[in-house]
């Protein structure tokens, strides 16, 4: 009887396992689906990378020319100016965008009224919820010529700069603008992280008579390491992206030189000149190389810490 009644708990533990299967399955249904449709079928539209596209005669009608439009791309002038202008702005982004957050996270941590820790962290969230339409508006007015930046210069017997028409100048203004709208928001993970640094290593130390920054320097910082390595190797997968919504917004015919990146190039050839068997190898390229450097990224992530990204 006693195992007969096992038996039949045992039957019903399995019943009732496959029913939360079966609902869980259920609940992951609609995401996959949304996946499905966004994700999985665009990609059949990266055939037109091979393909001579012809929009009449839709992807399975056109001609396969195989890898001639990358060989295409390699041979056009401003194909070299267009990679060495994304590395350098994403490259930047990302070093800056560990750096002051992380910075930032330490002294607002230090801070130890809440209501100005509390008001400070509100601040600087803010810009982060802003788009680049918005914000664009805003950043193009203050570096006008009559902008404030250009007031203070003025001020002090300079003379004005055209910051968002000058090549010399117009990196710079992206990536200090960028940092400005996302480090606030970037700080959430590292401020996260500092909760859990045990507090004892903290005392420890003061007893020892390491002072505050002595402690910043061989305790928190080794203890943010991890995760520094971590959001680095998640950012590399976005390192070809550097920003188009940014960019697109800010920039013009003058600073092509120095602001075009992938993602405004494959625009203008894809949609503008209707190049879109071009545009369509460009952003194929991209996504290869993006791939292979988070591959990498979390390679490294695992010997430096011992985990990674998956």
């Amino acid at each position: 009887m006693k195992q007969a009644g096992k038996a039949v708990a045992a039957q019903k533990g399995t019943m009732y396992a496959g029913r939360e299967k079966r609902m869980f399955h259920l609940m992951m249904l609609p995401g996959m689906i949304m996946l499905a449709i966004f994700v999985f079928v665009p990609l059949v539209g990266s055939l037109m990378a091979f393909q001579n596209y012809v929009p009449a005669k839709g992807i399975f009608g056109s001609k396969w020319v195989g890898l001639e439009n990358f060989k295409f791309i390699f041979s056009l002038p401003d194909s070299r100016q267009v990679f060495v202008n994304t590395l350098v702005i994403a490259f930047a982004k990302l070093i800056f965008n560990i750096v002051i957050p992380v910075l930032f996270a330490i002294l607002l941590n230090e801070i130890t009224v809440s209501i100005c820790k509390r008001f400070f962290q509100t601040v600087v969230y803010l810009p982060h919820f802003l788009s680049w339409v918005v914000l664009a508006t805003v950043v193009t007015n203050m570096f006008s010529l009559s902008g404030p930046f250009n007031a203070i210069i003025t001020t002090f017997g300079g003379e004005p700069i055209q910051f968002l028409a000058d090549n010399n100048w117009f990196r710079k203004v992206i990536v200090a603008t960028d940092v400005w709208k996302e480090f606030g928001y970037n700080s959430v993970v590292y401020l996260a992280a500092l909760t859990g640094i045990d507090l004892g290593l903290y005392e420890a130390a003061s007893i020892d008579g390491a002072n505050r920054f002595e402690q910043t320097l061989h305790i928190t910082l080794p203890s943010l390491l991890p995760t520094i390595v971590l959001m680095t190797a998640l950012n590399l997968g976005n390192i070809l992206n550097a920003g188009f919504d940014q960019i697109f917004n800010l920039y013009n015919p003058i600073v092509y030189e120095s602001a075009d990146i992938i993602d405004t190039y494959v625009y203008r050839i894809g949609m503008v000149e209707r190049q879109y068997s071009i545009g369509t190898a460009v952003g194929l390229m991209k996504s290869i190389i993006s791939f292979i450097l988070i591959m990498g990224a979390n390679k490294c992530a695992k010997k430096l810490t011992g985990s990674g990204i998956f």
